[in-house]
């Protein structure tokens, strides 16, 4: 378990909270997820990152190899279990890590495309991917509409997006989503709306940023955008119960782990295990077992991103 979720734990357990899987500190009945349907299979290819963001989910960095880089066969035996199990699952997604620092990437976009999946990327577009622009415009013109990019971008300003990933990283990205656009990719922004700003106006800043440079996206109603609440490790957000639902008008088959799953491979392992989502990627509390069908459990939601991210702030990688 890496510093960031230790610090989370320790936080939150000093508070008597996120203890027990089943019990709030409260005593009430936690909250749980059953899956509905697979809808999307997410593979972290590696938690190898040639950028180290201040906020990343799960510290991604060039130095963490906690998680490490799943290979075209362990791919391919998870596709196999979805056509043997008939579970009709239409998405493969990937995020990381920087996914194109992944050798077996372009074999593995290969295999899912052919399987015939709708296949997302999640990709930091700075300089990792930049080699492998002419095989992905092969394969977008092969599988049109079948292969998709969300490009991180972590603000509309400079400053708010170089604040989290860097300096010189905002005005590369930004250019090389311009000449994926330009080619015909499929590319859609994943951003953040910070805390002292409204949706709309984080909807309309990234909308004049898109028109400045010709990229013809349009994301004034949310559409090709995705923006993540702002997440914070110190900030106190509470335990969601069996009664929130009805509470907060949200229902449970509307929250990621409702409809997908996550195969991660740790260091030293010498096998992939399966989580119910993108987030939680060190807590040994959440492996659901090595198959999908071990993973076919209820989530119980023991963790606070649960609650900040999820819950209470509607995030969903797969919207």
């Amino acid at each position: 378990m890496l510093l960031r979720e230790l610090e989370i734990n320790k936080n939150f357990h000093d508070k008597g909270k996120f203890i027990d899987e089943k019990i709030t500190g409260k005593g009430e009945d936690r909250a749980y997820i059953d899956l509905v349907k697979l809808e999307t299979l997410w593979f972290n290819t590696g938690t190898r990152c040639n950028l180290a963001c201040e906020h990343c989910y799960i510290e991604s960095s060039p130095t963490n190899d906690e998680l490490s880089y799943i290979t075209f066969e362990e791919v391919k035996s998870y596709l196999d279990k979805i056509e043997q199990l008939e579970l009709g699952t239409e998405n493969i997604s990937f995020t990381g890590g920087e996914p194109f620092l992944n050798k077996e990437m372009i074999p593995i976009l290969s295999l899912c495309l052919d399987r015939g999946f709708n296949v997302l990327i999640l990709t930091n577009a700075y300089r990792a991917i930049d080699k492998h622009f002419a095989v992905l415009d092969e394969m977008n013109r092969a599988f049109p509409d079948k292969l998709r990019f969300r490009i991180s971008l972590d603000h509309y300003t400079p400053e708010a997006h170089e604040q989290e990933r860097g300096p010189k990283t905002f005005h590369r990205t930004l250019m090389t989503m311009k000449t994926m656009f330009d080619m015909g990719l499929n590319i859609s922004v994943a951003g953040r709306s910070l805390f002292n700003e409204s949706t709309n106006d984080a909807l309309a800043g990234y909308q004049n940023l898109m028109n400045e440079h010709a990229i013809d996206l349009d994301l004034s109603n949310g559409d090709n955008i995705v923006l993540f609440p702002e997440m914070s490790t110190e900030k106190d957000v509470p335990e969601i119960t069996t009664a929130c639902w009805d509470i907060l008008n949200v229902h449970p088959d509307n929250q990621m782990c409702a409809h997908e799953r996550m195969v991660v491979k740790r260091k030293g392992d010498d096998h992939p295990v399966v989580l119910p989502c993108t987030l939680i990627a060190y807590d040994e509390n959440f492996i659901l077992g090595k198959t999908l069908q071990e993973s076919f459990q209820r989530v119980y939601l023991n963790h606070p991103y649960c609650a900040q991210f999820c819950v209470l702030g509607g995030g969903s990688c797969s919207a």
